[in-house]
């Protein structure tokens, strides 16, 4: 019988607390979350593994990301008990889940019918009444409910997504890792006064969120 609530915290001390997390609220959360809930069955004996995870195969494919990456980029995000969050690209709903015990409210956005009807009864079996599905293109963002306190990218973007950045709050953050493979910076994008700044806060290689593709140059 394997032993998830032991693969939980391996995963937490050797994952994010080896990896300069030190938000407690951050480790309790991802120690309360069953993530093995959120992938297929017969990936679950490797739902805590250090790396990307495919939940649905296809084209494109969709991951969740390493717990390591999404924890620092929660992190970086400074989230407030009160917030209002939009989790962009939520796949089958771990990082939703992660942020409802965060944040005051998270909208999870997903564009797969089968990824957020599946998210969905998870969230509603875990209890989570705070976190709620909706479903459209993950570029469009989700005006209807903004502007946010934060906005979290499941997946790496060739560049600052303009659509997404206008439904921040003044003060209001957006985490995404910008860049693929190598290149790929964590960076914090903050909407103030002067307009938005973006600092880059640690290196990550994550996959690419669909739709979020830079358009190709052109070529003579």
């Amino acid at each position: 019988m394997i032993d998830f609530a032991e693969m939980r915290r391996a995963m937490v001390d050797a994952q994010v607390r080896a990896n300069d997390v030190t938000d407690l609220k951050i480790v309790a959360a991802m120690l309360e979350t069953p993530r093995e809930r959120f992938v297929p069955a017969g990936l679950r004996n490797f739902a805590y593994i250090d790396d990307d995870l495919l939940v649905k195969e296809g084209a494109p494919a969709r991951y969740l990301m390493e717990p390591m990456v999404l924890a620092k980029l929660l992190q970086a995000a400074e989230i407030g008990e009160g917030d209002l969050v939009l989790d962009v690209g939520a796949s089958s709903g771990y990082s939703t889940a992660v942020l409802a015990k965060l944040a005051g409210q998270v909208v999870a956005l997903e564009e797969d019918a089968d990824l957020a009807d599946r998210g969905a009864g998870v969230l509603t079996d875990l209890g989570l009444l705070n976190a709620a599905y909706v479903k459209g293109p993950l570029t469009a963002g989700w005006p209807g409910e903004a502007p946010y306190d934060v906005i979290l990218l499941n997946g790496s973007v060739d560049e600052a997504p303009q659509k997404l950045l206008a439904q921040l709050k003044p003060g209001g953050r957006l985490v995404a890792v910008v860049g693929r493979g190598r290149a790929g910076r964590a960076t914090v994008f903050t909407n103030t006064a002067g307009g938005i700044g973006g600092r880059v806060v640690f290196d990550a290689a994550v996959p690419t969120l669909p739709g979020f593709e830079a358009a190709p140059g052109f070529v003579f």
